[in-house]
């Protein structure tokens, strides 16, 4: 018998405790986490934009005499902006994850590329 109310309350104990986690939630549901896989896409895209920024930067300061390095800088940012992408679409695949993370790295690697594609054709022009 005395098994039986230690598990009773062991019980009771552990059901307190769900009620107030829940409590806490709005309508008792569960806090979502980010997509791990969304943040990642953010990142992608604060890298590649600031890859970008540096570059205007040291164009401006050597005053367009480094070709080069701007071009490889701006071919590492396209890069990073299609990882960035891939990124995003795989976050959405992660089950019960708050996707806004996944959705801003996609708008946000997108502008990027459009951007850097833009560059890059008014160049050959």
């Amino acid at each position: 018998m005395g098994a039986g109310k230690k598990d009773a309350r062991d019980r009771q104990k552990e059901q307190e405790k769900e009620r107030k986690k829940r409590g806490s939630r709005k309508y008792g549901q569960a806090k979502m986490k980010h997509s791990r896989m969304g943040i990642y896409s953010c990142v992608y895209a604060g890298a590649s934009f600031a890859l970008i920024l540096s570059c205007i930067l040291v164009a401006f300061i050597m005053r367009g005499k480094t070709w080069a390095f701007l071009g490889g800088f701006g071919l590492l940012s396209a890069v990073l902006a299609v990882l960035g992408i891939r990124a995003s679409i795989k976050g959405m695949r992660e089950r019960e994850k708050n996707y806004i993370t996944c959705k801003a790295g996609l708008a946000g690697n997108i502008v990027i590329l459009l951007g850097l594609l833009t560059i890059f054709i008014g160049g050959l022009k």
